[in-house]
């Protein structure tokens, strides 16, 4: 048995000979032989091993196969670590019996779940190698460059694959990043959260569809100290930042009028991010420049969710209109034109993405080995409620200055609030599971709707271009609807400034 603990990045195909060019120029680099692999993963048709998380492989390699399974393991910022056993085998089914005994659940019925195996979908990849010495530590670079497709009713579907994959084989974890920064920095790339045996389990629509809500409460016990508390935001925060990223990616070429959704929960992962590491006074200035580079690749947020809300068969904005027709089509057009997955790629094809990703995930793994280049410049022995409570009521008074209750705010003023607003709202994300449920939802309901009917004023904004460019007439209907909702709002935010914070 071994610990396989690896750091896996995904790359455009086209990076492909940059990538060679720069792994071979590297210190300490030996190139190590290419090989074509080839690979089946089985399971049964009701994916025991999957419920036990486990994978299963036959790998043929140069005329020989060796048959892996690998048992429940961990990923934390992007760095996987699980346990697997390589048996060497002269058949192309796998035999579960030469695997040892204690790998299994207590009363798994091993006999019948051999019964059942059957191959569910293949990868074959090329896979050139590297040996790179980082410091006292040994590094296993991988570059796959093929496919994973599923085979059914003589129907093949593919995928394809273009990955790198650092493996440790002897020293720290820290060597991993440190390869995978020098390559960020040159090389657009993202951080890689699914295996080549997940993406083939979804491409045979054998794995349950990719689904998040970013504004979870993030899970924090007030017995943590402060490292560990950054250590769960920043590996919470991630996480969920590789998921939406997945599903962005997958949910484009479905359905367009979900994407900007996605987007903008994905914004809201980095900024919570963002204000995370603020908290903590570990933003730095390169930090900042690569945060502010990916907000400016998400500017054509806001102008999504305007034109996704006027399209949604649940909105209100137009259903009584006349000419709802062609307002509506108006609307996909634009949203069309908007040409969201180019953005998308776009921002995936500059270096700070997969720079951004890979500093924090640097930072996050400096924080878990203690190391003393991280320095927090707070007390660490601070209660975590107390800081919590500090960092909400800081939170606060930024609102209550923005937003005081004596003024009467316009609806473009409101607008304007938007992204104080959300970081307000991440800092209880972020701290929300410390305190009462109850007391907690019902102050933060009024803020979040406040969110909500700032998001309608600027689907209003953006129904005034579009009939003015059809030459529609609806701007008092427009002007009753906006006024009547920045009134509710008015009431709402006067109403919510009442209420006792949760925190005091």
């Amino acid at each position: 048995m071994s610990a396989e603990i690896e750091l896996k990045l995904f790359f455009q195909l086209e990076q492909q000979q940059t990538l060679i060019n720069l792994l071979d120029r590297l210190p300490s680099s030996e190139q190590q032989a290419c090989r074509k692999l080839s690979n089946g993963y089985f399971d049964t048709p009701d994916l025991q091993l999957r419920k036990w998380d486990m994978g299963l492989r036959v790998r043929g390699c140069d005329g020989k196969r060796e048959q892996t399974i690998k048992t429940a393991g961990t990923v934390v910022g992007g760095i996987h670590s699980r346990p697997e056993y390589n048996l060497d085998i002269d058949q192309d089914e796998p035999n579960l019996n030469l695997f040892p005994e204690n790998i299994w659940p207590d009363e798994a019925n091993i006999s019948a779940v051999q019964s059942q195996l059957t191959c569910l979908f293949d990868t074959d990849f090329e896979r050139r190698t590297w040996h790179i010495y980082v410091d006292e530590s040994l590094v296993e670079v991988a570059l796959d460059i093929g496919h994973v497709s599923v085979t059914r009713g003589g129907e093949t579907k593919s995928e394809p694959i273009c990955e790198l994959e650092f493996e440790l084989m002897a020293g720290k974890t820290g060597a991993l990043i440190e390869l995978g920064i020098k390559v960020a920095e040159t090389i657009p790339v993202r951080l890689g959260k699914a295996s080549k045996a997940l993406r083939g389990y979804r491409l045979a629509a054998q794995s349950s569809p990719l689904s998040l809500e970013v504004l979870e409460f993030i899970a924090l016990e007030a017995s943590q100290d402060l490292k560990q508390t950054l250590v769960s935001l920043l590996s919470t925060g991630l996480e969920r930042w590789q998921q939406l990223e997945a599903m962005i990616l997958e949910t484009g070429v479905h359905s367009l009028e979900q994407v900007p959704t996605l987007c903008y929960r994905l914004r809201a992962c980095v900024r919570l991010l963002r204000c995370t590491l603020k908290q903590f006074n570990l933003l730095s200035d390169s930090l900042i420049t690569m945060f502010d580079c990916i907000e400016s690749h998400l500017s054509f947020i806001e102008t999504g969710l305007s034109l996704a809300e006027i399209l949604s068969q649940n909105s209100q904005l137009i259903a009584k209109q006349p000419k709802k027709t062609k307002l509506a089509e108006q609307a996909l057009k634009s949203l069309q034109q908007l040409s969201i997955s180019s953005l998308i790629e776009k921002m995936l094809a500059d270096t700070c993405y997969g720079s951004l990703q890979l500093s924090l995930v640097d930072l996050l793994f400096a924080m878990r080995a203690g190391e003393s280049r991280v320095n927090l410049n707070i007390n660490i022995n601070t209660d975590l409620k107390t800081f919590a409570d500090k960092m909400q009521e800081a939170s606060w008074q930024k609102i209550l200055a923005l937003m005081p209750s004596e003024a009467d705010l316009t609806s473009r003023e409101y607008q304007s609030f938007a992204r104080a607003l959300d970081d307000s709202i991440f800092v209880g994300v972020a701290y929300g599971e410390l305190y009462s449920k109850q007391s907690r939802d019902v102050f933060r309901a009024p803020w979040q709707d406040l969110v909500l009917g700032i998001r309608t004023l600027a689907a209003y904004r953006q129904l005034a271009h579009i009939s003015e460019s059809l030459d529609i007439d609806i701007s008092d209907w427009l002007r009753n609807k906006e006024e009547s909702l920045v009134f509710a709002m008015e009431h709402s935010r006067r109403s919510a400034l009442s209420n006792q914070p949760y925190w005091r």
